[in-house]
């Protein structure tokens, strides 16, 4: 089942089937990678729901539509989905983008199971139409500020770009750290050349260095230049939102790339359940699955539960959130209202603190949990 996704216009011919509509980033400027795992996810647990049955004897079906990174053409998607009749929505990693598409959910009446955006505010008002298996940026970053004090950084640069995304992470930043003695500087990357970047640190004697910009640039470059500058060897470069999670990083950026903390959503050791994903996942994505493809599969894995035990009708699966219980990959699986979300919310899954080894970039190691 590891097929492109059908253009516009190419819609199934199974009259029967049960439709999923899936929003993935798939080209630039979209994180493509992100979308190439989170789609594998996605793709895997729906063969496996049809090799068990389907849904009370119906296939399900994913209707996919990219995204690349654009708000609007998201919420274009969710437009034609609905019109199309899928029974809810799913995926989506760029946080910006899943509030545009949790908006139009919202105001269609459609289900949105999202799948990786951490933005905390995904929608403006209370919905009952949308559900998030990712953790809130909030609560996230916070274990990524306690891993910063615990390693004794308390006055930290973060280097960032303009949007509600990063201009959200500063913020959690800032709030959390200084009752806690903490210092956030903030570097203003629509000013500043990576080159510059050297000098700001060391002028405000920086101990660390948080990437809050896009991938590849200028994160890469910003790296590159803190790497080889000798007055910062002993930096910390830290990157919360994940882009060295994936295997382009070390591709492009080598040894440069290890030693970059990051979060990530799985737990330290994973179940028997996650483990047998975890294989099926390497063998289709033919590299190490990131935690965003268990997000995909997750993702469904909800949907399909709540599809057999609530109907197609839309009005019932968005009913369905506070009951369902599932077995994910990363653990039970409930949703909730949690305070300052808007959406039902898994409160929470389990998240590290990780990086890549420097003696084997290939190999990430854990160095806080929460």
């Amino acid at each position: 089942m590891n097929t492109p996704p059908s253009p516009p216009g190419a819609e199934r011919t199974d009259e029967s089937a049960v439709q999923i509509g899936a929003l993935v980033p798939l080209s630039r400027p979209g994180w493509v990678q992100a979308g190439r795992h989170l789609l594998a996810g996605l793709e895997l647990a729906v063969r496996e729901v049809n090799d068990a049955g389907g849904i009370v004897g119906r296939p399900l079906e994913l209707v996919v539509r990219d995204t690349a990174a654009d708000p609007e053409r998201a919420a274009a998607a969710v437009d034609e989905l609905a019109r199309l009749g899928v029974a809810a929505l799913a995926g989506e990693y760029h946080s910006v983008v899943a509030r545009a598409a949790a908006a139009r959910a919202d105001a269609l009446g459609l289900p949105f199971l999202c799948s990786s955006a951490v933005l905390d505010a995904l929608t403006e008002q209370p919905t009952k139409w949308v559900a998030r298996l990712a953790p809130a940026q909030s609560h996230g970053w916070r274990i990524y500020a306690d891993f910063l004090l615990s390693a004794g950084h308390t006055r930290i640069a973060v280097a960032a770009q303009s949007s509600v995304y990063w201009a959200s992470g500063a913020r959690i930043l800032r709030d959390y750290l200084a009752p806690r003695g903490g210092t956030v500087i903030e570097l203003d990357m629509g000013a500043l050349a990576p080159t510059a970047v050297c000098d700001e640190l060391v002028d405000n004697r920086a101990t660390a260095l948080l990437l809050l910009v896009g991938h590849p640039e200028p994160a890469v470059s910003i790296v590159k230049c803190v790497r080889h500058d000798e007055r910062l060897a002993e930096i910390l470069i830290g990157a919360p939102a994940g882009q060295p999670e994936f295997a382009e990083w070390a591709t492009l950026l080598g040894d440069d790339g290890a030693a970059i903390p990051f979060l990530r959503y799985l737990p330290e050791r994973l179940s028997p359940l996650g483990a047998r994903v975890e294989t099926a996942l390497r063998e289709r994505l033919t590299e190490a699955p990131s935690f965003v493809a268990f997000e995909g599969y997750d993702t469904v894995a909800v949907l399909a539960e709540a599809l057999r035990s609530h109907g197609a009708d839309r009005a019932r699966i968005a009913e369905s959130w506070p009951r369902v219980a599932v077995e994910g990959t990363r653990g039970q699986i409930q949703f909730s209202r949690t305070p300052g979300i808007n959406v039902w919310q898994w409160a929470w899954p389990p998240i590290q603190v990780v990086d890549r080894d420097p003696a084997e970039p290939d190999r990430l190691r854990i160095r806080h949990t929460s």
